[in-house]
């Protein structure tokens, strides 16, 4: 039988570099992000040590400290601390940043309580000299009686020695006492007494781990923590006492934390020598202009307009190129296929639909990219911390606009880093408004709209139109949002706002190769999750759009063309048989079962200008946003003749007309239906996720509900007023 492979417990504080070192040790290609809050999740790989052995590491979610109140802060502590269902790891290798050594001293403490081995590996030393300190890693070292290494942000000498390191704490006998702090008598006495409360499979009969265990519980169990299965007998004797501590003037908290402090404060305080003027960082320097309450806030807004017209001049040839493909398979499919069932099907169906939204994945990309940008350069964090005088104001704080912005990407990711947030109350709060960001599935719906009805002009020589619509679209969104989080902050989840804690990491050059990673991970995803929903809604729509064949229409159009060929010539008859072909078009898709199912909706859908066609759209893009794209597709590509020039889906949309004339798609009607799109709640992947981390139907149908309500009544306002000032 093989030996059984070591577990090691990567710890750390939030943005210290923990995930990094983690995708270094293992090769694995987590996403690196330079702020709080990007493992939400434990996650394992396996490394490899420098004389081939292999280990299993952890990379569990940074905390500040192993006090869990919160669930991923619980999770960190469970992996540590190896708390059932989960085993003692091996080892616990704690990250800690050089130029934050007292706060990151705290949670290692911890750690060392709980007699687990413990390795340190000291990041963030390069910005250490920057700013003139010294550290002197022995000092260090004798201080915490464990081993300590430098590991550099490149190179693979920092990674030998800390694999030497490992290597040598996993063969020693038994982990160094643990114990740094000495409590005193009437502290003892309470740890003692909830030691003995705790579950004989947590800490069995090892004193020292007990009474880390017994710190921790009266630490974190009050009647607002979060944290599940604590057994009863062990929260009555917290509360015992806490009860008895408070009748006598003690305080537990401070007895506690007040002496880890008192010792980092009385030995590892000298092994660095700070110089006698510190210098300033560039990073400080930075802030000193993007902090800036106006001009910070002013040259935000600037960077996201020149993020969203980027989206559209850079990427036009992209989207050009893929038009030309797709246009090119479908006109080869045509070529091979005779007329018929099959080759509408291929066409008409998966080809046009699939590819009307794969064509806006250069746009998707650019987005991605930026964001990613802005993650590894430690902006993202700046704009949390500008934002928090506007969160405050709606019952939030800064640290909730980081999953917010995520939802610029897309939801789900952003739903799911809500767990980083300490109180169940702001998560709730975060979740039911993040969807209202304008996420990349409606990239494309806005980008169609506005290339099809929106002229590339330019105000002032230099702003294009476009582009300035793209981004009031995502402000709209962001207002929207915001708004409706000081309504429910003030209603149905009604409390008090935490105050923000949240560091500023330094700035720090992205990390292009993990960019472009994270970029074609996150197309991939979006092609892979949305093309398999896309695949089964095209067929659907075709079918619905396509069948009955041939239906009972109320006009003759054989005798119509015969007439026509009849009593004009040639020239004007082929004007005449163009404009037949398109009026039967039309009577096919209204006598299609499709075409019934929206007519069926379009008075609901009237009073917002969408007509029975935009109708089906709709319908179907509640499976994705994105499905409207394709949808649209199929719906204007059905009975196209097989030697008709390929037109695009905008120039269609550009040409579509009611029965009297007029024009089906104006500005007006484009605005009205980006508004509907921007509010209504049309993603089952979203409600799917909120259902799970709520654990209750109750609130995805709520976000349901109140989602859609706004997006018809706002869409109702914008095209009513629009005609009432004339705009129609």
């Amino acid at each position: 039988m093989s030996e059984p492979v070591p577990t090691i417990a990567l710890a750390g504080n939030p943005n210290v570099g923990k995930t990094s070192l983690f995708n270094r040790l293992t090769g694995a290609d987590l996403k690196v992000g330079n702020y709080p809050g990007v493992t939400v999740e434990r996650v394992t790989a396996s490394a490899t040590l420098p004389s081939g052995a292999r280990v299993r590491l952890m990379d569990v979610p940074g905390t500040y400290s192993l006090s869990a109140r919160t669930k991923d802060e619980q999770l960190a502590l469970q992996a540590v601390a190896g708390l059932p269902p989960h085993e003692v790891p091996d080892l616990a290798l704690v990250v800690i940043d050089a130029t934050q050594l007292s706060r990151n001293l705290y949670l290692l403490l911890q750690v060392l309580e709980t007699g687990v081995r413990v390795v340190v590996a000291l990041t963030m030393t390069d910005l250490l000299a920057e700013s003139g300190a010294k550290l002197d890693v022995q000092a260090l070292e004798g201080a915490l009686g464990v081993s300590v290494v430098v590991v550099p942000p490149r190179g693979a000498e920092g990674l030998n020695a800390l694999g030497a390191a490992l290597e040598q704490a996993l063969a020693a006998p038994s982990a160094p006492s643990g114990r740094r702090v000495e409590p005193g008598e009437a502290l003892t006495a309470d740890l003692e007494r909830v030691a003995r409360a705790l579950p004989a499979e947590w800490a069995a009969e090892q004193g020292e781990r007990r009474h880390a265990l017994a710190a921790w519980a009266l630490l974190s169990l009050d009647d607002d923590d979060e944290l599940a299965d604590i057994p009863a007998p062990l929260r009555e004797a917290v509360s015992e006492r806490r009860t008895r501590a408070e009748a006598a003037g003690r305080s537990i908290e401070e007895e506690l934390i007040g002496a880890r402090y008192r010792w980092i404060e009385e030995h590892p305080a000298d092994v660095i020598a700070q110089p006698a003027e510190p210098r300033r960082g560039h990073s400080e320097r930075i802030d000193t202009l993007l902090l800036h309450p106006a001009a910070g806030f002013a040259l935000f807004l600037l960077a996201m307009g020149v993020v969203f017209q980027s989206l559209f001049s850079g990427a036009d040839p992209a989207i050009a190129a893929v038009e030309a493909v797709f246009g090119a398979l479908a006109d080869g499919v045509r070529g091979l296929l005779s007329p018929g069932l099959l080759r509408d099907f291929l066409t008409e169906g998966l080809i046009a639909g699939v590819g009307s939204v794969v064509v806006f994945l250069p746009q998707i990309l650019l987005l991605f990219f930026f964001i990613g940008v802005m993650e590894d350069t430690g902006y993202m964090a700046r704009v949390a911390f500008l934002m928090d005088r506007v969160m405050r104001s709606l019952g939030l704080h800064g640290r909730a606009f980081v999953p917010m912005m995520s939802g610029f990407a897309c939801a789900i990711p952003a739903i799911m880093a809500t767990r980083t947030m300490e109180r169940r109350r702001d998560q709730l709060l975060t979740m039911m408004v993040v969807p209202l960001m304008t996420c990349s599935a409606r990239l494309p719906i806005y980008a169609l709209i506005i290339g099809a009805l929106f002229p590339p002009d330019r105000l002032f020589g230099f702003i294009g139109v476009q582009g300035l619509l793209m981004v009031a679209m995502y402000l709209f969104s962001t207002l929207i949002a915001l708004a409706c989080a000081a309504v429910l902050g003030r209603t149905m989840l009604r409390g008090r706002c935490a105050p923000l804690l949240l560091e500023l990491p330094p700035y720090r050059m992205p990390r292009w190769r993990s960019i472009l990673r994270m970029m074609w991970q996150r197309s991939f995803l979006f092609l892979r999750e949305a093309g398999g929903i896309i695949l089964i809604c095209t067929i659907a729509l075709w079918g619905l759009l396509s069948f009955p064949r041939e239906p009972r229409l109320e006009v003759d159009y054989d005798a119509r063309r015969a007439a026509v060929e009849r009593e004009l010539s040639a020239g004007e008859a082929s004007l005449g048989l163009a404009q037949i072909d398109g009026e039967e078009r039309a009577a096919v898709l209204r006598a299609s079962w499709g075409g019934r199912l929206g007519k069926a909706i379009e008075p609901v859908l009237e009073p917002l200008g969408f007509d029975w066609k935009i109708g089906i759209g709709i319908v179907g893009a509640f499976a994705a946003r994105e499905v409207f794209v394709s949808t649209l597709g199929v719906v204007y590509g059905v009975g196209e003749d097989s030697d008709e020039e390929s037109v695009t889906l905008r120039e269609k949309i550009r040409r579509e007309t009611r029965a009297d004339g007029r024009p089906v798609y104006s500005p007006l009607v484009g605005l009205s239906l980006m508004v509907f799109f921007a509010l209504c709640c049309q993603c089952t992947s979203t409600l799917a996720v909120v259902r799970r981390e709520t654990r209750s139907w109750r609130w995805p149908t709520f976000l349901f509900a109140y989602m859609t309500g706004l997006a018809w009544i706002a869409s109702f306002l914008v095209y009513q007023g629009g005609l009432l000032l004339g705009l129609g």
